[in-house]
């Protein structure tokens, strides 16, 4: 990345450009750019001048920027005619993951946005996780974890990109198959702010919930339609023992949290 932003050799020298002339990087990774800390960059700006200049390379009509887009929007913010450059040649493939890397190494990208890149550059360079973890200085096996995020419904993606859900918890969500269950505990998830440790349990305890259905078939209907309603009811696993007139209906919970969060619904009943 210094070698980017070298200005040492000849052709290579900071010029003033027109803002009105530069365009964004077509491979900009970024999807969202967050106005509060533009506003904190531009303010800097103002103050300090842009102390490194914007990449850009020459397109058809006039350039496209390879790194600095924050700056630039912050120029654009203040209304500055021109912003100081580099103008460097390269090719479609260079100016791509030279942008990646550039948001990867000096911008925190969501974690959506950081899967999308990683695969953008296995697509477009033909290259493997291990050649994209080696490239990039990551492991393997965090490569791949980034990129089962795209795996997740769009419903759900959106609550990561809206800084709603973590990757981590994305990933944990991962382990339901089923769609809109996986929405209901993302939402669930929201609403009780649980950590990934409280997710994880609860995921842990939908999985479950089948394999005790099937080994309790012969229970009477109406037995298993009111453990449905009180699952539902209260979000975690609920038996019903009955024996003749008499019987037992238990609640399941995994931690101090969930304890707590059953005793205070039973109270408002």
């Amino acid at each position: 990345m210094d070698a980017l932003f070298s200005s040492g050799k000849e052709g290579e020298a900071v010029i003033e450009l027109k803002i009105s002339e530069i365009r964004r990087n077509p491979y900009q990774p970024r999807m969202e750019f967050n106005e509060d800390k533009l506003r904190e960059l531009a303010d800097s700006i103002e103050t300090h001048g842009v102390i490194q200049p914007i990449v850009v390379r020459k397109a058809v009509k006039g350039y496209d920027i390879v790194a600095g887009e924050r700056r630039y929007r912050a120029c654009r913010m203040l209304g500055w005619e021109t912003i100081p450059a580099i103008v460097k040649e390269m090719t479609d493939t260079e100016m791509m993951e030279l942008a990646i890397i550039e948001n990867l190494q000096r911008e925190n990208l969501n974690p959506l946005e950081e899967a999308m890149s990683y695969r953008q550059l296995m697509t477009t360079l033909n290259i493997t996780q291990n050649e994209v973890a080696e490239r990039l200085g990551k492991s393997r096996p965090y490569i791949a974890n980034m990129l089962r995020l795209l795996n997740l419904p769009n419903a759900i993606r959106q609550m990561i990109n809206d800084d709603l859900l973590s990757g981590a918890h994305g990933r944990t969500l991962l382990a339901l198959k089923d769609p809109i269950q996986m929405e209901g505990a993302a939402k669930r998830a929201i609403d009780e702010g649980m950590s990934v440790r409280t997710l994880e349990n609860y995921v842990k305890s939908l999985q479950e919930a089948p394999a005790k259905r099937k080994q309790k078939q012969d229970k009477p209907k109406f037995i298993e339609k009111h453990e449905t309603m009180l699952k539902e009811q209260f979000g975690t696993a609920v038996e019903i023992r009955k024996k003749r007139k008499k019987g037992t209906i238990s609640f399941e919970f995994r931690n101090e949290e969930e304890f707590k969060r059953l005793i205070s619904m039973l109270e408002e009943k």
